[in-house]
């Protein structure tokens, strides 16, 4: 049981699924969005150009109102789930070692300014001896 838990941990917290799960997530915010774009603006001028009904001020001032709080539930759901991704980032590279620099494997050659290889003595493009 204790391997299974391990393996889960393991897919769960790999980058696609977690980044499969985060656009879902904004997908399904955003969609909040589109849905209150639509009903808020899209549909009372519709409804007002066929003669379906009329909106006061006061209607007019709800549907924006509406809409600015759906895009706010968006800002704060992405906010939040960037912080909840980058935690999770952060403590999953607690006791990772940093990758050491790999030697380099080339220098430049001081006369004619060619990439050479670090072992050269002689440069194979100006021939000059290297020290």
């Amino acid at each position: 049981m204790k391997k299974f838990i391990e393996e889960f941990k393991t897919f769960a917290l790999r980058g696609n699924v977690m980044d499969m799960a985060i656009g879902v997530l904004i997908g399904g915010a955003f969609s909040g969005i589109v849905t209150s774009l639509t009903d808020n603006f899209i549909q009372p001028i519709i409804d007002e150009i066929m003669g379906r009904a009329t909106y006061t001020l006061e209607d007019v001032a709800l549907f924006g109102s509406n809409f600015i709080a759906s895009v706010i539930n968006f800002i704060i759901t992405a906010l939040i789930l960037f912080c909840l991704l980058k935690a999770m980032n952060k403590m999953l590279s607690v006791g990772r070692k940093e990758a050491e620099p790999e030697a380099p494997t080339t220098k430049t050659c001081p006369y004619c300014k060619s990439e050479i290889s670090i072992d050269a003595t002689r440069c194979p493009h100006c021939t000059s001896e290297l020290l």
